[in-house]
């Protein structure tokens, strides 16, 4: 299918030079944040730009060509594209997928990466839909939601069912050429707008068996990366656009701020102490939720350098991480909206589609109130669910 030359495995990982996002770069996105959201999706130059600039490699194992960097490099680069526009920082939050894609067969990956790393691998999981095993493979069909990132991909994954598989309550996924799926044009939403979240149509396309794997499976490859939990990971990935958006908001509101007084001949923003107050409580709010979240990050990636094995409180810590960073960062947005007044209502005006981004990746099911309580019963030391931590 797609591939690249073996590079030494025993070497460190270590973020890319190409992990490097210039402003010049982040300010291109930004002027084109309308074009985004009109077309529904993120246009073709757009999504080569984040593959030469290492982000469908970059966690990618080294055996295969890629940097196989550590999950804090991703997340701030992620972040960092966040700020830029939260469309951009979702679909290049993507990247992740080589981390599900870990749990095909050895085989299968070898000739997946066979051209290179740069692999672009999206899809959508829900509703798994039946599939039946048939010569040469399985036989999968159906209509899925959410396929965040499909229209640049060049392989596409779609969750099934298999009665007699016994995947422990996971999801499983059929790997398929890109060319065998039908992105229906769809989404019409109000945040997010750009990240081409369309339905996905599949008719009777047989996937081999080894082209398939189950999310949150154990993967094929033996490494600190390769360990970190790919499930809390998922949730990660998508949290920090949401912390990336805010710190965006914070800063249009700032620069504002010290602009033209009000129509009304009230003082200027930045002259009025409600303003000073509430940018303070802000900033703090934002930069702690920040904090607290690379904190987990950090943690568990020493744990897992250091040849530890994770546990169940420390994954569970990532995801609870990751729904705080969603929350605070749709907090803070909400908050610098509200302090812009009648200024930031107009649906041009940054603010406007920074609040509507934010607000929307706090309502991923990753990141939805129910997390909270799965967190609390791992704090607490109860059974959760398949799948969380």
């Amino acid at each position: 299918m797609i591939a690249a030359a073996a590079q030494d495995a025993t070497a460190p990982a270590q973020a890319p030079e190409a992990l490097a996002i210039h402003d010049d770069f982040i300010a291109r996105l930004k002027a084109r944040r309308a074009e985004f959201a009109a077309l529904g999706q993120l246009p073709a130059d757009v999504v080569e730009d984040l593959r030469k600039l290492g982000v469908y490699r970059a966690l990618v194992a080294r055996r295969y060509g890629g940097d196989e960097c550590s999950p804090m490099a991703f997340l701030e680069m992620v972040e960092r594209l966040s700020q830029a526009d939260g469309s951009v920082g979702w679909v290049a939050s993507f990247g992740v997928s080589c981390m599900y894609l870990a749990s095909l067969p050895e085989a299968t990956l070898r000739q997946l990466y066979a051209n290179g790393p740069d692999v672009i691998f999206a899809g959508a999981l829900f509703p798994p839909q039946e599939a039946q095993r048939v010569a040469g493979g399985i036989q999968v069909s159906g209509r899925w939601k959410f396929g965040s990132g499909s229209t640049g991909a060049d392989l596409i994954g779609v969750g099934v069912k298999l009665a007699d598989a016994d995947d422990g309550g996971l999801p499983r996924m059929a790997v398929i050429p890109a060319h065998k799926v039908t992105i229906e044009p769809n989404w019409d939403v109000i945040g997010l707008q750009g990240t081409g979240s369309h339905d996905l149509l599949v008719e009777n396309v047989i996937v081999p068996e080894e082209w398939t794997f189950v999310r949150g499976g154990t993967p094929t490859i033996d490494s600190p990366l390769y360990r970190y939990p790919s499930m809390a990971f998922a949730a990660q990935v998508l949290a920090i656009v949401g912390l990336g958006v805010a710190r965006a908001a914070l800063d249009t509101i700032t620069q504002m701020a010290g602009g033209r007084a009000s129509i009304t001949g009230a003082p200027t923003l930045a002259d009025r102490a409600y303003v000073q107050s509430e940018i303070a409580k802000s900033e703090a709010a934002l930069r702690s939720a920040r904090a607290f979240f690379y904190e987990a990050t950090q943690d568990a990636w020493a744990t897992l350098e250091a040849g530890e094995t994770l546990s169940v409180k420390q994954i569970g810590l990532l995801r609870l991480a990751s729904t705080h960073a969603a929350r605070a960062g749709a907090d803070v947005t909400q908050k610098a909206f509200t302090l812009s007044g009648t200024t930031g209502i107009y649906r041009d005006h940054a603010l406007a589609g920074q609040l509507q981004d934010a607000l929307v990746v706090a309502q991923h099911a990753f990141l939805s109130e129910g997390t909270w309580q799965n967190a609390g019963k791992v704090l607490l030391g109860l059974q959760n669910a398949p799948g969380f931590p």
